[in-house]
């Protein structure tokens, strides 16, 4: 069948002065299709063929028949070939299975429950990937159950020491600590999973200790399940879509990359001013608000040892001053920046 732009070719040949058999030679066709075709000056349409019948046609409301009995199980297809052959079927095997693959039942998606928890009881964390390579650029963000108060910590890798320096810096701001923290499956928060039994993880010692110090109880999502940490998951969207990107973008018309140092300068101004004073669409408030009238006074206190840390930032490259990272002078990204907020 000659496609669309065949059609069109035959025209353009046509055109150009080629005769009917030259422009059948080129194309590959007979010339009875290039004089068809330049008769036409639309792209001729195809009438569908009738289905034609099929040996397994009668038997087509058993076999549907056999696999909604069978669901959520799969009824093997050389198994109904044997109670077919019973019926007087006399066709192939592979009828049955083409048949059987075109009507395969779709199981329903699960419910979406949207799990809600009380003041304190839990929060959400993870770390989201904006760039990876030679520069790459993370984030460790949070997201409070309750109020839907959101942080984040922009950083340069994934790896534990970050990973703790992100939850002293967490904590301090927050001034308590939560009972509770839902995590992903990632090696610097799990080493393995039901190592000891159901629910019985073998958590990352770094980890295991931070819980321990700071006194809140780690827990894991289900695995390939993100959205059992949905409230941290959609926070990342709206991080990437409202703080990175348009950032990010500003300072590449400026010839510039966006950096941890810059990010994080601007992240904690953004979180205050914009992200945890939107009204969040579920609770019907800012989170700000949230934190502070029902969330705030139900949080654990800090432990002594915790007011005394000097929390850096962690760009994962702690032994450089953190200026150097800076690909022009900071006055340079000031006066961008001031020039994206006027």
């Amino acid at each position: 069948m000659l496609q669309k732009e065949q059609w069109m070719q035959v025209h353009v040949l046509k055109a150009q002065g080629l005769s009917l058999r030259e422009i059948a030679r080129r194309l590959g066709v007979s010339r009875n299709t290039v004089t068809r075709y330049l008769a036409s000056q639309d792209v001729p349409r195809y009438k569908q063929r009738e289905p034609r019948p099929s040996k397994l046609d009668q038997f087509q409301a058993y076999i549907l028949e056999r696999m909604q009995a069978a669901w959520p199980e799969t009824i093997a297809a050389p198994a109904l070939l044997r109670e077919l052959r019973a019926l007087g079927y006399e066709g192939q095997l592979r009828s049955i299975q083409a048949f059987m693959k075109a009507h395969k039942p779709v199981p329903a998606p699960d419910p979406l429950v949207r799990f809600e928890t009380e003041p304190e009881r839990q929060m959400q964390c993870d770390f989201v990937v904006f760039r990876r390579g030679a520069d790459p650029l993370y984030a460790f963000t949070a997201t409070l159950g309750f109020s839907r108060w959101r942080w984040a910590r922009f950083a340069t890798n994934e790896k534990a020491e970050t990973l703790i320096a992100c939850h002293h810096a967490l904590f301090e701001t927050l001034g308590g600590v939560p009972c509770e923290i839902l995590y992903d499956n990632a090696k610097t928060i799990v080493l393995e999973r039901d190592a000891y039994g159901k629910g019985e993880h073998r958590w990352h010692p770094g980890l295991l200790d931070l819980a321990k110090r700071y006194g809140f109880m780690p827990r894991l999502c289900q695995p390939y399940r993100a959205r059992t940490k949905g409230k941290v998951e959609r926070f990342h969207r709206y991080l990437r879509g409202n703080f990175y990107v348009p950032l990010s973008s500003w300072l590449k018309q400026s010839g510039m990359v966006l950096d941890v140092d810059t990010a994080n300068a601007e992240v904690g101004k953004w979180l205050r001013d914009v992200a945890n004073q939107r009204v969040h669409p579920v609770t019907g408030a800012p989170p700000a608000t949230l934190l502070e009238e029902r969330e705030r006074d139900t949080l654990r206190s800090l432990p002594a040892f915790a007011t005394q840390l000097w929390v850096t930032t962690p760009v994962g490259r702690p032994s450089a001053p953190s200026a150097i990272s800076l690909q022009h002078p900071l006055s340079v990204y000031q006066q961008l920046l001031t020039e994206v907020h006027a």
